[in-house]
């Protein structure tokens, strides 16, 4: 399984979504990269094969870095190396 995190800017928190092939992964990857480097702002709209229920939308304008990164066993924690998770305190 291959998870493709979207890091938002000024979100502690990625969005991600799982595809299970490095091909369909890769093109999701380059979906997002295209998005990018538009220079019109545009809804991304992306669903996970993981949970097909789970749907992701974001202005892609929004959008600061994508990731891929595969998820190998079930001692996987589905963080890409290097980004760190935060929670807020209340």
């Amino acid at each position: 399984m291959f998870s493709i995190d979207i890091i938002v800017k000024n979100t502690p928190v990625s969005l991600s979504v799982q595809r299970k092939l490095a091909e369909d992964a890769e093109a999701v990857y380059q979906q997002v990269l295209e998005a990018i480097r538009n220079s019109q702002p545009q809804i991304l709209e992306l669903t996970c094969e993981k949970n097909p229920e789970k749907k992701v939308a974001v202005v892609s304008s929004e959008i600061s870095g994508v990731v891929i990164s595969q998820k190998s066993g079930t001692a996987s924690t589905g963080r890409a190396p290097g980004f760190v998770s935060m929670t807020l305190a209340e």
